[in-house]
């Protein structure tokens, strides 16, 4: 986000001397968090806290069916959940303080694969994946649950190309910047998906990878969480820090 310059006279007893004011512009960057399969709003909370500390409006929700136990997670659709997401994007863009040319989404897994979509049908700055999961283009409409895991598996394990799979396609098609963030030891998340979504953005203004040694998908371990919020803070602090300074690498 640039400056805002208003060109002032100030009166020195009988005399006037120019002055300049400089203020920022008022209006803020937007973060939507998107969290994975079973997960909740909850561990999004404190890192979006961080963010709004650097002068960011964060929003983070639930998306439905993610409840443990609850039936609504036996019928709940890649479509649905997607519709979540445009929902809270939409939501989160007709925020008052928000520059809607500014926003950005921070997902993990399943998020992660239906925010690349979310790119799609709505302007995204900044991208941030983590672990995301990759899922075959049929059967869309088929509760999650439903979907096989054992081919899902084989699937994620293979290189996919952005010809071949819409969430890829959605990667090729963005011009913003990406974060990627790989758990070492992922069981659902191959090493294989990671390279799939990397190659996938071929213009993407700028792309960082990122693992996080000894990680297990969910980031189970409390050194993997802090380790990751570093990497995503330290990241959105250098898009929302770059955006500020202007014009200079003739981007923002």
């Amino acid at each position: 986000m640039g400056t805002s310059s208003t060109s002032v006279e100030i009166v020195v007893e009988d005399e006037h001397v120019a002055g300049t004011f400089l203020a920022p512009q008022s209006k803020v960057p937007g973060v939507l968090f998107v969290h994975g399969w079973g997960g909740s709003q909850e561990r999004d909370l404190d890192r979006a806290r961080g963010i709004a500390g650097l002068g960011c409006v964060c929003l983070t929700f639930d998306l439905r069916g993610h409840e443990r136990g609850s039936a609504r997670q036996q019928t709940v659709t890649r479509e649905d959940n997607l519709r979540d997401i445009i929902a809270a994007y939409d939501l989160l863009a007709q925020h008052p303080a928000i520059d809607t040319s500014s926003i950005a989404v921070v997902s993990t897994s399943y998020g992660g694969y239906l925010s690349t979509i979310l790119t799609t049908m709505r302007p995204v700055k900044w991208l941030s994946l983590r672990v995301p999961s990759l899922y075959r283009d049929a059967e869309w409409k088929v509760p999650k649950r439903q979907l096989n895991r054992e081919d899902l598996a084989v699937y994620r394990g293979a290189p996919v190309t952005p010809e071949e799979n819409r969430a890829l396609a959605a990667c090729a098609a963005f011009r913003g910047d990406v974060l990627i963030v790989e758990s070492e030891h992922d069981h659902l998340v191959p090493h294989a998906t990671i390279m799939s979504y990397r190659a996938a953005f071929r213009n993407s203004h700028s792309l960082t990878h990122r693992v996080v040694d000894g990680a297990d998908h969910a980031l189970s371990e409390k050194a993997c969480q802090q380790a990751y919020t570093s990497i995503l803070v330290g990241w959105v602090t250098e898009m929302v820090v770059g955006a500020r300074v202007g014009a200079k690498s003739g981007r923002f």
